[in-house]
């Protein structure tokens, strides 16, 4: 998926949609940015809140328009859960997502190159499609031949061990391996967008 200026579209989302704009001088940036149009506030309606909600969760995600709108649908249709944790979990049992959650890899993106290159094994299978639903006690590991690879010999154990892990995720930087333990929670997360919002779009 190719994405524009990072800076430029978070900026004009209001929301560090992306990990280069995750920072503090980013933060900063927008803080200044909101003083400013509260002085110069104008009318947004509910259909534009809930647009720009919608644009901050694919982005969050990395996903294209298509993609997106189609985990909502499945997510909308699917039975026994809250739809809005339906969708939650749709986006972060994605393979790309576990990637990048427990530290393999510094973006989404990043972590989709990995996977379609043939890195990446889901219980000591090959797969290949960074949308591969990920189910509660699969274990992802890098393809052994990669290991010898220099991209791979350089991952520092660090990187693995102080990631953000959740408690659905269990990371053994040892072994480069990642376990997903149970289905994910938004209240562990910082989401940039408003999940209801963005179904309330889809659901117009």
């Amino acid at each position: 998926m190719k994405i524009g200026p990072k800076y430029k579209i978070a900026k004009r989302l209001g929301a560090p949609v992306f990990e280069k704009t995750q920072t503090q001088k980013f933060a900063l940036s927008e803080s200044k940015k909101s003083k400013r149009q509260s002085k110069r506030r104008k009318q947004i309606t509910d259909y534009g809140l809930r647009l720009i909600e919608k644009q901050k969760g694919r982005y969050s995600y990395a996903l294209s328009e298509r993609s997106f709108e189609r985990l909502v649908r499945q997510a909308m249709k699917q039975k026994g859960k809250e739809i809005p944790d339906a969708l939650f979990e749709s986006l972060e049992k994605r393979l790309d997502s576990v990637l990048n959650r427990s530290g393999f890899g510094p973006t989404r993106l990043f972590c989709r190159q990995l996977i379609s290159h043939g890195h990446i094994m889901v219980n000591d299978r090959k797969v290949t499609i960074p949308s591969y639903k990920l189910k509660v006690g699969d274990t992802v590991t890098i393809k052994p031949r990669s290991l010898e690879k220099g991209l791979f010999k350089n991952m520092e154990d660090e990187s693995l061990t102080l990631s953000t892990v959740v408690s659905w995720l269990r990371v053994d930087p040892a072994k480069k391996s990642v376990t997903l333990k149970g289905d994910p929670i938004k209240e562990e997360v910082d989401l940039f967008f408003d999940i209801n919002a963005v179904l309330e779009f889809y659901s117009r």
